[in-house]
């Protein structure tokens, strides 16, 4: 599919900015951020050279590429998949269809982490249902000293979540299997984890925006709360004594999180909101 224009015969980068733009309000509220986003990754350049080369001509090839990557953003495909990256605690995440598309409010568990250990402590964590790798490695990133495992039922998540530690230069153990069976028998300080919490019978309201994402990844039961009460239920037999356990879940299950965390026989709970009050962490001490 090719932009409603008329291609001249030397097209130069500033000149196919203003009608991608105009195409992409049927999607977007930014729609001259997301056509700059993607130019420049057809280009393969920052942002910043649409402008200091806003003169350079730009060959058919790399036309008819950009025409292709606003015609998927049309389609509602989310910028962060066209490009294949996303940026999480400032670090520029692989992502693919294989993997959920981090989001800040996750950074959440991150604050939570860094504020339990201070720099320079020495400690284990596990990060159940990694994904691209994004918890595991923010926190690898600002505690080097930590130990950090991490686990997906994925195997196609884990060699993205394994590229990015590559890409990252940051070493973390990768281990295939469904949340706390995945472990090794050994006994961590903290595991955190971002399950799935839309109940399916909620898909409805969320399929439109979120239907590239792995399902799986999303939506958990009738209620939204299967992963998380076997997550708690199992969690227990590889934390250390006074190991803690954090969740991410909406804002809406705290109290179903309260009773399922109490149930697990976990103590000294709190809650954490992220920065819009739409998701929150729960955590507790074994």
């Amino acid at each position: 599919m090719k932009l409603d224009r008329v291609i001249p015969a030397k097209v130069e980068i500033h000149s196919l900015l203003p009608a991608a733009a105009n195409t992409l309000i049927a999607v977007t509220d930014c729609p001259r951020l997301e056509a700059e986003v993607l130019l420049a990754h057809v280009l393969q350049k920052p942002r910043s050279y649409l402008y200091t080369h806003s003169l350079q001509e730009v060959l058919p090839d790399t036309i008819d590429a950009f025409d292709a990557c606003v015609k998927r953003r049309l389609a509602h495909e989310p910028i962060a998949y066209i490009i294949g990256e996303k940026e999480f605690w400032s670090l520029p995440f692989m992502v693919t269809r294989d993997t959920l598309i981090p989001r800040q409010e996750t950074e959440t568990i991150v604050e939570a982490v860094l504020k339990l250990f201070p720099p320079n402590q020495s400690f284990s964590l596990a990060d159940l249902g990694t994904g691209c790798g994004a918890i595991a490695l923010a926190v690898l990133r600002e505690r080097p000293h930590c130990s950090v495992t991490a686990t997906d039922l994925s195997p196609q998540a884990l060699k993205i979540a394994a590229q990015n530690a590559k890409r990252f230069g940051l070493h973390c153990s990768f281990l295939q299997g469904s949340w706390c069976n995945a472990l090794p028998q050994t006994k961590f300080d903290v595991i955190v984890s971002n399950p799935p919490y839309i109940a399916a019978s909620e898909w409805n309201i969320y399929e439109k925006g979120l239907s590239f994402e792995p399902y799986a990844a999303l939506v958990s039961g009738h209620d939204g709360l299967e992963a998380i009460t076997e997550i708690c239920k199992t969690a227990s037999n590889y934390l250390r004594p006074g190991g803690y356990l954090l969740i991410e879940h909406g804002y809406s299950q705290g109290p179903s999180l309260e009773k399922i965390f109490t149930a697990a026989g976990y103590h000294d709970m709190y809650v954490v909101c992220d920065f819009s009050e739409n998701e929150r962490v729960t955590g507790g001490h074994w």
